[in-house]
């Protein structure tokens, strides 16, 4: 079965997006939706509006209501269907409260299973793309990134929360394959928070005890558990599947050149791929401690950049 995943994401986030969707599909697209046989769960993606299971494609309006006339929809299920036109994707723009209720009176006429408007088991979803429909059961994602955006404490410069959990994806695209991830520059915990959201095997190390205290605070509030170690990156033992790095630039964690090169240098050493989040360039130094470069983006905020690159080993 095919999934169509629509999206919404501002523009100074569409690298970002892309990049992420890249990795999770195996494909990135420029449209606000994609379509992929993988089943993934809508809430991973700080992204992902919806999930719609599809069910059925047409061309207008008057196919796609014999179609789903034509429909079996089991007996033990009940239905509401919602017109997904709710927001601007691009340049297919929100759909006005008329259009949107005349299609789901149309077209939720057509449905032979039993329909309950206020406690259905099965919400079922309408969405117009490109001059094509697409109908079948949808599943909301959920903006799990938000919650935690209100944490006891906080870092002036640490990444977003929606940030982070997009960092995470492009990280790790694969939960299951990977055993152990480390962010051993881990600040206040926003990256090891959106990763442990998702069921990451991940840990921590930073060499500020503040900002230790502060992330295992923070993991312990949202009701998460994951070790977070009091040292440098140079001290960090072991071999991890994936490291997650974004790169002290502030004045309190200033680094020097020598500095820098040291934590590029371990993290080639303990992680064989590794994501580095940048304000200034560090990719000749990474192709020069034997990093290759596969894939990057730029986030903006403002006039504010950050370089993502996905390296390996």
């Amino acid at each position: 079965m095919n999934y169509l995943y629509y999206y919404v994401r501002h523009m100074d986030e569409r690298e970002v997006c892309q990049l992420e969707m890249h990795a999770l599909f195996g494909e990135a697209s420029p449209k606000p939706y994609i379509i992929s046989e993988r089943l993934l769960e809508p809430s991973r993606s700080p992204f992902i509006k919806g999930r719609l299971a599809v069910w059925i494609q047409a061309h207008t309006e008057e196919e796609l209501r014999e179609r789903v006339a034509k429909y079996t929809f089991p007996i033990d299920e009940t239905y509401k269907l919602t017109c997904l036109n709710e927001v601007d994707f691009d340049d297919e723009k929100k759909w006005s409260h008329t259009q949107r209720r005349q299609i789901e009176r149309s077209v939720g006429t057509a449905i032979t299973g039993e329909v309950d408007l206020h406690n259905p088991t099965v919400e079922l979803g309408v969405i117009y793309l490109e001059g094509m429909y697409y109908f079948g059961a949808v599943q909301r994602g959920e903006a799990i990134w938000f919650q935690h955006q209100q944490k006891p404490r906080m870092y002036s410069t640490a990444l977003s929360s929606r940030l982070a959990r997009a960092i995470v994806n492009i990280a790790i695209p694969d939960i299951e394959v990977v055993d152990k991830v480390i962010d051993p520059c881990c600040g206040i915990g926003t990256v090891l928070v959106e990763a442990l959201s998702m069921g990451v095997p991940i840990e921590g190390s930073d060499v500020n005890p503040l900002v230790c205290d502060g992330s295992r605070e923070n993991i312990s509030h949202f009701g998460y558990e994951a070790n977070v170690t009091l040292c440098p990156i140079e001290q960090v033992a072991g071999q991890y599947d994936v490291a997650i790095i974004d790169l002290p630039y502030n004045l309190f964690t200033h680094v020097t050149d020598e500095q820098l090169t040291s934590i590029l240098e371990s993290a080639y050493r303990i992680a064989s791929r590794v994501v580095f989040v940048a304000i200034e360039s560090v990719e000749e130094q990474l192709q020069q401690i034997g990093f290759t470069i596969v894939a990057e983006a730029i986030a903006r905020k403002a006039k504010f950049e950050r370089k993502i690159l996905v390296c390996e080993r």
